[in-house]
C-alpha cells in the first residue's frame, strides 16, 4: 500500500503496509484497515490590508524611479510605516569593512568611515598610530600607557612625585568642585580621609590609595586652566599634567591593576581614563577602556549588588562606578570605529539611588531612603534616565536588526513618557541659578529634542518628508545647536569645560550632520537669512569644539561634509571665505604634526565680523529662558550615565550622504 493503515497511524508506530493486514496489527491482533488520506489543504494566504499593499507598490515604484518622492498622494499621508530610530538593517549591522595591507588589517564598522573611502581611512588611522601633537603639546612628553608598563614589568617608586599635603588638599577641593558633580564615582567623606592620610604619610599608604591620590590629582589639574594652576599651585599646567599623569600611570602598574579586584584601584583607573581621553589615540584608548570593562566584569559590577547580598554602601558604590564605566567604553568604541563590547541587555545593575553622600557610609546595614528632589546625583541620574530611554529604542542585544515601532503615534508616546518622567522626577527640582542644574536642564532637554529629531528623520530616510516637516526638522536641529552654544558660552560653566568641550549633548551630531546635509541638497527650502543664520551656528560650533580640528577620522568626516555644504550653499553675505573655512581647507593638506599649530593660530580674535559672519554671542538670560522652556521657576533632578550615551547612527547619515552623492554623480 502507498500509505500506512489507520491503526498504525493512530498508534504512531511503523507500518510495513502489507495487505490485507500489516505485520504490526497482525502481531498485536488489532483491526487493520487502509483508508486513503484526504488531500492536504493548502494554507490560505493572509490577505494584506489594502493600504499596506498600496504602500508596498508605492515603494516599489519609487525604488525603480517611476514615482517622484514629492508627489502628493493621499495614500502616503494616511499610511503609517514602521518607525526605526536606527538606520542600520540586519545586513548593514552584521557587515563592516576590513582594510588589509601587507601584515596589517583593521576592521571598521558602525561609523562614518565608509563615507570617506578606504585610502582616506587608512591615512587617518596611520597618522594616529604614528602620533601627532596635542593642543597642549603634551602627548609626546607623557609616559607610555599603563598597559605597556605592565607588559614591560616596570616598577618605580613614586615618593618624589607625591603632592605635598597642602597641594593635595587644593587638588582634592578642585576635584570635589569641578569633577565629582559630573561623575559621582567616589564617596566624598571616605575619600577625603584617604587623601588627607595618604598625602601626609605616602610611604605608609597602600598601593590602591596611591593610585586614587594620583588619579584625583591628575584629573583636578586636567580640569583647571593655566592661570588657576599657576595661581593655586605655583607651577605650569603642562608640567603638573606630565608629573601626575606619569604618577597615576605608574601607580596603576605598581598596583598590578590587570589582576586587581579592588574597587579603589578600578575607581582610580576610571578617573584616569576619563581625564586621558584627549591624550591617547582612539585605538589605544579603546583598548584601555576595554581593560576597565573586563576588570569590572571580573568584579561582577554588571550584576546588581543588592541581589548578591552586599551591604547597602557597597551596593551604591558599585552602581555608581558601573554607570560610569559602560558609557566610557561606549564613547571609546565610537571613536575607534567599533561596536560596544557589553550590551545593556546583558546587565541587571540598577541605577544608583537619588541620595547625597551623607546618607551612606561604610558598614551601614539599612538601605538609605531615596530623596525626592535635587541631590548631588542630579546630573548623573538625569543622563542615566535619558540614556535608558535611548537604549530601549536600540535593537535588542541578540538581534542584528533594528527594533521598530509600529507607527509614529507609538514612538511619540514613548518620547512623551520620557519627557514626563524627566520633567516630573528631576527637572522641576532644578534651580536655574545653580550651574550644575543649568547643565542638567540643557542636557535633559537636548535629549528629548534629539528623540523627536530622530523620529522625524525617519521620513527623510523613507523619502516621504514634506517641506513643512523639513522646516520642523530644521527647528529641532537649531534648538539643539543653540542649547550647545548656550552651555559652551555660559561663564559659570567654565569649571565643567573639561566635560562640555566634546560633543556631549544628545542630538548635537545628528543636528550638525542634518543641517549640513540639508544645505548641501535642500537649500531651496531656506531663505538667504536662514542660510546665514545656519552658518553662524556652524562657525560657533567649530569655535566651541576645537577638537573638531584634530586629525581623527570622525572629525575628518564632519569637516569634509562642512566644506561640501559650503561649496554648495555659502552664505549670501560672504565676500571671501571666513577663517574657519580656510582652516578646514588647509587641514586637508597639512601634515599631522602641523595641525595643532594651525588650530592654535585660529584665535577668537579671528572670528570677528571681517568676512560677514560673526560667531554667536554668549546667550543672554532671555536666550536661556527660551532654550529651557516653560515651568523653569522650580526645576528638578535628572539622571546619569547611559548606555551608549553619545553614539551616532552613522549608517543613517552614510546612507543619506551616499544617496545624494550618487544623484550628483548621475547629474555630472
Amino acid at each position: 500500500m502507498p500509505y500506512t493503515c489507520q491503526t498504525c497511524a493512530r498508534r504512531k508506530v511503523k507500518c510495513d503496509k502489507l495487505a490485507p493486514t500489516c505485520s504490526s496489527c497482525s502481531k498485536s491482533k488489532l483491526e487493520c484497515f487502509y483508508q486513503e488520506p484526504a488531500p492536504q489543504r493548502r494554507k490560505r494566504r493572509l490577505s494584506e490590508d489594502a493600504m499596506e499593499r498600496l504602500a508596498r507598490y508605492e515603494r516599489i515604484l519609487r525604488h525603480h524611479g517611476l514615482l517622484e518622492a514629492d508627489m502628493p498622494l493621499s495614500v502616503r499621508e494616511k499610511r503609517q510605516d514602521p518607525i526605526s530610530f536606527h538606520w542600520n538593517e540586519p545586513e548593514a549591522s552584521r557587515t563592516g569593512t576590513l582594510l588589509a595591507e601587507e601584515e596589517k588589517s583593521r576592521y571598521i564598522s558602525g561609523n562614518p568611515w565608509s563615507n570617506l573611502g578606504d585610502e582616506e581611512v587608512r591615512r587617518v588611522f596611520d597618522e594616529e598610530e604614528q602620533g601627532y601633537e596635542e593642543p597642549i603639546s603634551l602627548s609626546e612628553k607623557l609616559a607610555p600607557d599603563p598597559l605597556t608598563g605592565v607588559l614591560m614589568g616596570s616598577q618605580h617608586a613614586l615618593t618624589q612625585l607625591h603632592p605635598t599635603h597642602a597641594e593635595a588638599l587644593i587638588l582634592w577641593e578642585t576635584h570635589v568642585e569641578n569633577i565629582e558633580p559630573l561623575c559621582k564615582i567616589l564617596h566624598i567623606p571616605s575619600t577625603a580621609k584617604i587623601v588627607s592620610i595618604t598625602s601626609q604619610q605616602p610611604e605608609m599608604a597602600s598601593k590602591a590609595e596611591v593610585c586614587l591620590l594620583f588619579s584625583i590629582s591628575h584629573f583636578a589639574v586636567f580640569s583647571m586652566t593655566d592661570e588657576e594652576c599657576a595661581h593655586k599651585l605655583g607651577h605650569s599646567r603642562a608640567m603638573l599634567m606630565q608629573r601626575y599623569h606619569f604618577g597615576a600611570r605608574q601607580a596603576l602598574v605598581n598596583a598590578a591593576f590587570l589582576k586587581t579586584s579592588s574597587m579603589t584601584v578600578l575607581q582610580a583607573l576610571v578617573l584616569f581614563l576619563l581625564s586621558c581621553r584627549y591624550y591617547y589615540d582612539s585605538q589605544t584608548y579603546w583598548i584601555l577602556t576595554g581593560v576597565a570593562v573586563r576588570i569590572g566584569q571580573r568584579m561582577g559590577l554588571h550584576r546588581d549588588g543588592k541581589k548578591l547580598g552586599l551591604l547597602p554602601f557597597d551596593v551604591q558604590m558599585r552602581r555608581r562606578l558601573f554607570y560610569q564605566l559602560l558609557p566610557l567604553d561606549a564613547r571609546a568604541s565610537q571613536m575607534a570605529g567599533t561596536t560596544v563590547s557589553v550590551s545593556p541587555g546583558s546587565c541587571d545593575t540598577e541605577p544608583p539611588l537619588n541620595i547625597n553622600d551623607d546618607q551612606i557610609w561604610p558598614g551601614m546595614t539599612e538601605d538609605p531612603e531615596e530623596y525626592r528632589g535635587a541631590t548631588e546625583m542630579i546630573f548623573c541620574l538625569s543622563r542615566s534616565c535619558i540614556g535608558t530611554y535611548l537604549a530601549s529604542m536600540r535593537p535588542p542585544p541578540n538581534n542584528a536588526g533594528s527594533w521598530k515601532f509600529t507607527d509614529y503615534q507609538e514612538a511619540e508616546r514613548v518620547i512623551d513618557n520620557a519627557e514626563r518622567e524627566v520633567e516630573d522626577k528631576y527637572i522641576r527640582y532644578c534651580d536655574i541659578v545653580n550651574p550644575l542644574h543649568f547643565l542638567t536642564i540643557g542636557l535633559a532637554r537636548a535629549g528629548i529634542t534629539a528623540m523627536r529629531l530622530r523620529l522625524k528623520l525617519t521620513k527623510v530616510r523613507n523619502q516621504t518628508v514634506t517641506d513643512s516637516e523639513m522646516r520642523e526638522l530644521f527647528q529641532l536641529a537649531e534648538k539643539i545647536l543653540d542649547t550647545d552654544t548656550a552651555i559652551s558660552t555660559h561663564s559659570a560653566l567654565t569649571k565643567y569645560r573639561w566635560h562640555v568641550r566634546p560633543f556631549f549633548l544628545w542630538g548635537t551630531y545628528d543636528s550638525f550632520v542634518f543641517t549640513l546635509t540639508s544645505l548641501w541638497r535642500r537649500s531651496d527650502l531656506l531663505s538667504p537669512s536662514e542660510i546665514d543664520a545656519i552658518w553662524r551656528r556652524v562657525e560657533q560650533l567649530y569655535h566651541d569644539h576645537e577638537e573638531l580640528l584634530q586629525p581623527r577620522a570622525l572629525y575628518v568626516a564632519l569637516r569634509r561634509l562642512t566644506l561640501k555644504a559650503w561649496d554648495a550653499c555659502p552664505p549670501s553675505t560672504v565676500i571671501s571665505e571666513p577663517v574657519f573655512i580656510v582652516t578646514l581647507r588647509s587641514l586637508g593638506t597639512t601634515p599631522p604634526c602641523s595641525l595643532m599649530k594651525t588650530q592654535q593660530g585660529w584665535t577668537s580674535a579671528q572670528h570677528a565680523n571681517s568676512h560677514g559672519i560673526s560667531p554667536a554671542t554668549p546667550s543672554s538670560a532671555a536666550n536661556f529662558q527660551e532654550i529651557l522652556g516653560p515651568g523653569i521657576d522650580n526645576i528638578e533632578n535628572y539622571i546619569v550615565d547611559q548606555f551608549n550615551l553619545d553614539t551616532v547612527d552613522w549608517g543613517f547619515w552614510d546612507n543619506l550622504i551616499q544617496s545624494h552623492q550618487e544623484q550628483t554623480d548621475q547629474q555630472q
